[in-house]
């Protein structure tokens, strides 16, 4: 695969533009669709008519921004060029511009853009493209460091969409979901080393999915194609894993994990796998034990719902039906309140307030309470029919469709 580089001059930034808090990974600082604390409290008053404070042309593909240290970093495609930008968090200057060539085409003909949102971490970019390569670029400079071919490397296969999960660093790792294997042993989780991108382990006998790797304690969690898997991220070591999937061939597990306080984790998907509710004990020898599994209570398609003080909200239903933001009750299962229905969107906690953005590019503020749905506005910020998670960081929240990124102000009290 041929690759070439395209730096752009990049301008200091000056000490006033310090965060008050990143983005700067899959669903945020912690990995579970929740801000950091340090962002400033959102207040229950927003205009109908919020202007951008900046927006900028975008290529295709489903993965949404991350903010580290005042840079917002898009990944797209924009022809054959699959394309990592770095541009300036308050204005949307373009810092730098990396990109390699790609001959990636999706089988079912969806979008041929890449799907997984990039990592930052030590001072350095990692995207996962569709096509299956790993880069780690300078987050200065967007100069490329490595790369690793997980198709060539490890045999890892597309599957329906090409590969989507979001890399996942730990400490001096960053761990894949490649689903791929390599001289007959297991690759369907690898280990590449941070500086070098040399390959450290490789373990887990599972296709990838489309849910991303996280952090429980000491150990990683990852639900893959056909199990829930915990490993030990220096070895690779298998700790623990348990069957989950739909008994279809033709679905996907795309919800990355929740966790919900005392140890329990929401797993949930369409296609009949249903809301899960599972403890996991990270004792030395760790287990999986159902609490609860229902149908018909929060089946997500593909978005990530958020946990807040014992209840989940998020999207239930499948998108082709219609779908509806949902409350329910994490000790029970009960369902406390539905919006009106939609095609469907994703959404991030700041605060107490949800922040949803809607397939229909609408962004909804909605209040992170089990009484009722309680919307306190809704703007139109973006077109219809995209599907990516958004990034909020220092009171801004970043959102893209097929067209463009918009960053919208929405401050604070």
């Amino acid at each position: 695969m041929r690759f070439a580089f395209l730096f752009l001059s990049v301008s200091a930034l000056a000490s006033s533009l310090l965060m008050a808090a990143d983005w700067p990974q899959f669903l945020g600082p912690q990995r579970n669709g929740i801000a950091a604390a340090e962002e400033p409290a959102l207040n229950g008053h927003f205009k109908s008519d919020i202007q951008p404070l900046w927006e900028k042309n975008i290529g295709a593909g489903f993965a949404g921004p991350v903010v580290s240290g005042g840079k917002v970093i898009l990944f797209h495609r924009e022809g054959s060029d699959m394309t990592t930008e770095a541009v300036e968090a308050k204005t949307g200057k373009v810092l730098w511009r990396t990109v390699y060539i790609t001959d990636y085409v999706d089988s079912f003909g969806f979008d041929n853009g890449p799907r997984a949102v990039p990592a930052v971490a030590d001072g350095r970019v990692f995207t996962h493209g569709p096509e299956g390569r790993v880069t780690a670029m300078d987050l200065e400079t967007g100069k490329e460091i490595w790369a690793y071919d997980t198709a060539s490397a490890v045999n890892s296969q597309p599957g329906f969409f090409g590969r989507a999960p979001s890399p996942l660093v730990v400490g001096d790792k960053v761990i894949i979901a490649a689903g791929g294997s390599l001289d007959d042993k297991p690759a369907g989780l690898i280990a590449l080393d941070v500086a070098t991108g040399k390959l450290v382990w490789n373990s887990t006998d599972d296709e990838a999915g489309y849910a991303s790797p996280v952090i429980l304690g000491d150990m990683v969690l990852s639900w893959m194609r056909n199990k829930l898997w915990l490993v030990n991220p220096e070895t690779g070591f298998v700790l623990a894993s348990i069957p989950l999937r739909a008994s279809m061939e033709a679905s996907v597990n795309a919800a990355t994990p929740i966790p919900c306080g005392d140890g329990r984790w929401f797993v949930t998907a369409g296609y009949g796998v249903g809301a899960n509710l599972y403890k996991i004990s990270p004792l030395k020898q760790p287990t999986f034990e159902p609490v609860w599994q229902k149908q018909d209570v929060m089946d997500c398609h593909y978005s990530t719902p958020v946990y807040h003080d014992g209840y989940l909200y998020g999207f239930d239903g499948r998108q082709e039906t219609g779908q509806k933001l949902r409350c329910i009750q994490v000790a029970t299962g009960k369902v406390c309140w539905d919006s009106p229905g939609i095609p469907g969107g994703t959404l991030l906690l700041a605060g107490d307030k949800l922040l949803v953005v809607t397939e229909q590019g609408e962004l909804w503020i909605v209040k992170a309470t089990p009484e009722k749905f309680d919307q306190l506005t809704a703007i139109q910020i973006l077109r219809s029919s995209h599907r990516s998670h958004a990034a909020f960081a220092n009171g801004i929240l970043y959102a893209r469709d097929t067209e463009k990124v918009v960053a919208i102000p929405l401050g604070g009290e």
